[in-house]
């Protein structure tokens, strides 16, 4: 029987101001080209930094008792471009424009040729990882379906077959990931929610075909974005737009955001054969939630889905936080969490 209430993040961690400009990331968008300039330790030792800054990520949360662990997303500038950016077939240095979620202009790769994995991009991280810890381990990798909205294509002028040219590169990934040691791989597609009509269009296929023979736990992660860069409150939002579509995707589990939108938990209902790893963290909120406030949202979830079948998280990355406040918010996801185990 699988461990009730297990506790997890959804992908990044803060990353120290020793290792990255924060001033510069929290004043940006997210680069979905590559930004060089984040980095404060020169190229030669860039590496080896962020192999000591993982490891202290990974300390972090087994101090705070999470019981599955990533790399904290160390090596990131965002979850996107540290995969997307080691593709063929993408012009970086003359890149194109497209509107965020947010309505804001950012650059992002133009596709002027065939999208191809030429080598494995995460296998490292996921190495480093797996020495680092003795607890059950995640890989993330951001999905075909957001990496084909965050680009402008120029080769294929199709969108469904840039989708399905991401999927292939997702795929190779994934099965590398697993052969390095990942307990689950997780797939990253917050766009479903920002573009839901083009998702229905191709954003299962691109998906199902990103998991084609894939043996090992899954997950796939959609959210409403970072919280850092919501443009309006997103407790006025009305729920996800694209949400019984997830039960045709072959994953094992689905990772939400639910505490800031206070989303309503009876949507959990519509997903009867998959686990899910409810957001139970606010990270557009500065404070500290206690670990009471934590377990009353998780007896909320417990009354449309089974304990077994429940894990619990943040609502997204928690990057964008101060350290001590990501630190202490999961601390309260686990006592938060023990406190329900008990009353089980």
């Amino acid at each position: 029987m699988v461990d009730p209430i297990l506790t997890t993040v959804v992908g990044s961690y803060p990353q120290p101001e020793w290792l990255i400009d924060r001033r510069r990331l929290l004043e940006r968008l997210p680069p979905r080209v590559r930004d060089r300039e984040l980095w404060l330790v020169e190229r030669t030792r860039l590496e080896q930094a962020q192999d000591q800054a993982t490891v202290e990520a990974v300390r972090d949360m087994e101090r705070a008792g999470i019981d599955v662990v990533t790399d904290g997303e160390i090596r990131r500038e965002s979850y996107s471009n540290r995969f997307a950016t080691a593709l063929s077939g993408l012009d970086l240095d003359n890149p194109g424009t497209f509107v965020e979620r947010n309505g804001m202009e950012n650059f992002v790769p133009r596709v002027v040729g065939p999208v191809r994995r030429s080598r494995p991009v995460e296998v490292r991280d996921v190495q480093v990882l797996r020495e680092a810890t003795n607890r059950q381990t995640k890989a993330t990798v951001p999905g075909p379906f957001t990496m084909s909205q965050q680009a402008v294509d120029e080769h294929y002028h199709d969108p469904h077959a840039l989708a399905l040219a991401f999927a292939e590169a997702v795929n190779a990934e994934i099965h590398d990931l697993f052969a390095a040691g990942a307990d689950i791989v997780q797939i990253d597609e917050p766009y479903l929610q920002a573009r839901p009509e083009q998702a229905r269009l191709y954003a299962v296929d691109a998906i199902t075909r990103a998991l084609d023979g894939v043996h090992g736990r899954t997950a796939l992660h959609t959210c409403f974005g970072y919280a850092h860069y919501a443009t309006r409150d997103k407790s006025s939002w009305e729920g996800y737009p694209f949400f019984t579509e997830l039960n045709e995707i072959p994953v094992d589990q689905l990772v939400i955001e639910a505490a800031q939108p206070k989303l309503d938990l009876a949507l959990l209902r519509e997903v009867k054969d998959k686990d899910i790893a409810l957001g139970v963290l606010d990270l557009g909120e500065p404070h500290v939630e206690r670990a009471g406030e934590v377990a009353d949202r998780i007896r909320a979830a417990l009354e449309h889905v089974e304990p077994q079948r429940l894990s619990v998280c943040p609502d997204c990355g928690m990057k964008f936080l101060p350290r001590d406040v990501a630190f202490g918010k999961l601390r309260a996801l686990v006592d938060g969490a023990r406190i329900i185990r008990s009353e089980l």
